[in-house]
């Protein structure tokens, strides 16, 4: 490791002695003073895409749910050191519910091979863990920009030993091999796919560029699919696993429509738990049209009120 990344995973593993509390204690000062205060770019984003979601309210509740959601970003953070830091079997003990384990349990049984859809929802890390915990399962991940910190991520996610492939040719023959087998597969479903590599179809009411991966692995398999996270449960009291069945037509042939029921999917998960969504991301920065500028451009350079849906 270089020696920026082995100082972040000894951090880790130090604050990892932290009572969850207290490391949401931490986190909580990220979200707030830091990136609120400062008008990061954690929080330009948050805000256009809750202007995106919640185009009906007013400006003063759109900032309540902004303050909110960069509240348990900070979490998200500062929970690494509980997940990563205190290694997979030691943090699979902050796992206090598990709701849904039906349907994982009859996809196992059935068979026929399971897809995993785990969306940036709660701590999808110790998502990872638990899964692994229950089941052989192959991960999909896409390698960081800087490589530098592949071998991290590697190891922290490998503690339970996944198989761990790369989103390249060889990773995706991996992931069909094993399923099938009636084997099991975990996939990011949000990512958003290269312009030329996606299907634009609506989430939460707004076409966002969506990958055509998992619908065409769903259809050419005929696995089953199930969307994943694990939710922070209040005052840092631990997790709850929820295992939601996938909306119909996600393995439709026609991939707007396989790819609608994917977003769909998605929503599902984060009506269960708004605030901790990965707001930060610019899941909408990609644009149908190339010669539309996206709303994170506009919101950086103060044109917000071009933006219209």
């Amino acid at each position: 490791m270089r020696w920026y990344v082995a100082l972040t995973w000894w951090t880790l593993r130090a604050l990892g002695v932290l009572p969850l509390p207290v490391l949401y204690a931490i986190g909580s000062a990220m979200g707030r003073p830091l990136w609120w205060r400062r008008r990061a770019r954690e929080r330009v984003h948050t805000e256009v895409n809750m202007r995106i979601v919640h185009p009906e309210l007013d400006d003063a509740a759109r900032d309540a749910w902004v303050r909110e959601c960069l509240l348990e970003t900070g979490h998200a953070v500062t929970e690494m050191a509980a997940v990563w830091g205190r290694g997979a079997r030691r943090a699979l003990k902050l796992v206090r519910e598990v709701d849904g384990l039906q349907h994982f349990d009859a996809a196992l049984r059935s068979g026929r091979g399971l897809i995993i859809a785990a969306p940036h929802l709660g701590c999808w890390e110790l998502l990872n863990y638990w899964l692994c915990a229950r089941t052989s399962i192959a991960i999909l991940y896409a390698p960081p920009r800087n490589r530098a910190w592949e071998a991290m991520l590697v190891r922290a996610r490998g503690d339970l030993q996944p198989e761990q492939v790369r989103a390249d040719g060889a990773g995706v023959r991996a992931l069909y091999k094993r399923l099938a087998a009636g084997g099991v597969v975990g996939i990011l479903p949000d990512q958003q796919p290269k312009r030329g590599e996606g299907q634009f179809a609506p989430f939460f009411g707004l076409d966002a560029n969506t990958m055509v991966l998992l619908p065409r692995i769903a259809r050419r398999t005929g696995a089953t699919v199930l969307f994943a996270f694990a939710e922070r449960l209040a005052r840092g009291a631990g997790f709850r696993i929820r295992i939601l069945p996938a909306p119909a037509g996600i393995a439709d042939a026609d991939l707007r429509t396989a790819c609608t029921a994917l977003n769909r999917g998605v929503e599902q998960c984060v009506e269960l738990a708004f605030p901790q969504y990965q707001w930060v991301y610019k899941r909408w920065a990609e644009r149908p049209d190339p010669d539309e500028h996206d709303p994170y451009w506009l919101a950086r350079n103060g044109r917000m009120d071009e933006w219209r849906r």
